[in-house]
C-alpha cells in the first residue's frame, strides 16, 4: 500500500469538502492515489445519493441569471431550509441558471448533461459534488429560459423567482424601465396570476369558469338575487319543506339583512337543493345571469395579470395595464407585456408532515 500523510488527507478534504475519515478511507482504498481517491469518493457519494433519492426534497431555492439578451430561472431542491439558505447551494443554483442562458438546453436531461458554466464537469456532476459535502437529497427540478427583453425579481432569498418579458422600443437598461419591470414582477410574485390577460383564456376555459360559478352560486343561497331567493323561500314554506321553527323564523325575520343567522343548517341546505333543482330556470333569469357575469368578471380581474389591481397604489391607482401605459407615456415609448413566469420552490411537492408526539410515544412502547 502506498504511503500518504495527514497533509494528503487534508488536501483531499480541501479538494472535495468531504469529512476527514471518509478522505482517509478513500486514500487507503486508492493506495494513496489522489485522483483515484476523488473518484472513489464520488462513486460512494452516488451510492449514498441513490439511497437518499426517495427522501422528499421540497426545500431549496430559485436560481437566476440574465445576460441582457436572455434570462433563466432554475429550481434546485434539497431537504432542509438550512441547506437551501446556504451560500454554496444558492451559488450552484445561479451557476446552473447561467448554464441555461449560455447553452440553451432543450430539456432537463440535456441540461444535466451540459458542462456547467465556468466549470469542467457536467451539471449533474456539479450537483453530485455538492451532495458529497452536504449529504442531502438534491434535485434539479425544472428551468425556464426567456429570450429577449425581460426583468427579473427574486423574493425571500430565492423562495420565489419571476421573469416578466416585454416587447418595447424603450431603453430596457434605463432605471425607469427596470423599476417598472421590477414592480410588475413583484406583482406577479405577490398575486400569482394564472394568465397574462383575459384574451389568453380559451372559450372552453371561460365556459368552465362560468359553469363552476353558476353551481357555486346555487349552492350558496344567501348569495342569490333577492327575487330568486324569495321564490325559494315561498316554495319551502308553502310545501312545508322547512320545519315549523324555520318557517316561523323566516316569517319573523324575512326583512332582516341577517335572516340566514336565524335559520337552521337544514333550512339552508333545503334552499340550496331547491336552487340546484331549478338550475335551468334560474340560468335563464336575467338577474341571476347578470350576477354570474359580474362574478366571472371579478374572477378574471384576480387571475389575469393585466386586469389585476396594481398593488403599488402609491405609484398608480388602477389596473396593471394602466400602470404600464402610464410608464410608456412618460418614457415616450411603446411597452407591451408579452408574458411572465413564476416559480416557487417546492410548489406542488407534497411535504412529509412529522408528528413528533406520535414518534416519541412509539419510542416509549
Amino acid at each position: 500500500m502506498a504511503a500518504f500523510t495527514a497533509k494528503d488527507v487534508q488536501a483531499l478534504r480541501e479538494k472535495t469538502n468531504v469529512g476527514m475519515m471518509d478522505c482517509k478511507k478513500a486514500l487507503v482504498e486508492a493506495d494513496g492515489d489522489m485522483g483515484k481517491a476523488v473518484e472513489i469518493l464520488r462513486e460512494k457519494g452516488l451510492a449514498t445519493a441513490a439511497k437518499k433519492a426517495s427522501r422528499i426534497a421540497a426545500e431549496g431555492v430559485i436560481g437566476l441569471y440574465s445576460d441582457g439578451s436572455a434570462s433563466a430561472l432554475v429550481e434546485l431542491n434539497c431537504e432542509t431550509d438550512f441547506v437551501g439558505n446556504g451560500p454554496e447551494f444558492k451559488a450552484l443554483a445561479n451557476q446552473i441558471a447561467k448554464t441555461v442562458v449560455e447553452a440553451k438546453p432543450a430539456d432537463l436531461d440535456a441540461l444535466l448533461a451540459t458542462t456547467i458554466s465556468e466549470g469542467t464537469v457536467s451539471v449533474a456532476d456539479a450537483i453530485q459534488e455538492l451532495f458529497l459535502k452536504i449529504r442531502e437529497n438534491l434535485k434539479l427540478r425544472r428551468f425556464v429560459l426567456v429570450e429577449g427583453t425581460a426583468v427579473s425579481y427574486i423574493h425571500g432569498g430565492g423562495s420565489v423567482g419571476v421573469l416578466v418579458s416585454f416587447d418595447t422600443n424603450a431603453d430596457a437598461n434605463s432605471a425607469e424601465f427596470i423599476a417598472m419591470g421590477k414592480n410588475i414582477a413583484m406583482q406577479v410574485a405577490a398575486m400569482s396570476p394564472e394568465y397574462l390577460s383575459k384574451d389568453d383564456i380559451s372559450d372552453e376555459e371561460l365556459a368552465k369558469m362560468k359553469s363552476i360559478t353558476i353551481d357555486s352560486s346555487l349552492n350558496k343561497p344567501e348569495s342569490l338575487p333577492k327575487p330568486i331567493l324569495k321564490k325559494l323561500f315561498e316554495k319551502a314554506c308553502n310545501e312545508k319543506l322547512f320545519s315549523d321553527a324555520d318557517i316561523a323564523a323566516y316569517e319573523e325575520q324575512k326583512n332582516n339583512n341577517f335572516l340566514f343567522n336565524f335559520l337552521s343548517k337544514e333550512a339552508v341546505a333545503t334552499l340550496a337543493q331547491l336552487a340546484v333543482a331549478g338550475k335551468e330556470e334560474f340560468v335563464n333569469d336575467k338577474i341571476f345571469a347578470g350576477a354570474v357575469e359580474g362574478r366571472v368578471k371579478k374572477q378574471l380581474k384576480e387571475i389575469c395579470l393585466l386586469e389585476q389591481a396594481f398593488v403599488r397604489s402609491d405609484l398608480y391607482d388602477g389596473m396593471v395595464s394602466g400602470y404600464v401605459a402610464q410608464v410608456a407615456k412618460e418614457l415616450g415609448a411603446d411597452i407591451k407585456v408579452t408574458g411572465f413566469t413564476r416559480l416557487a420552490k417546492g410548489e406542488g411537492i407534497e411535504k412529509k408532515e412529522d408528528n413528533f408526539a406520535e414518534e416519541v410515544a412509539s419510542m416509549m412502547k
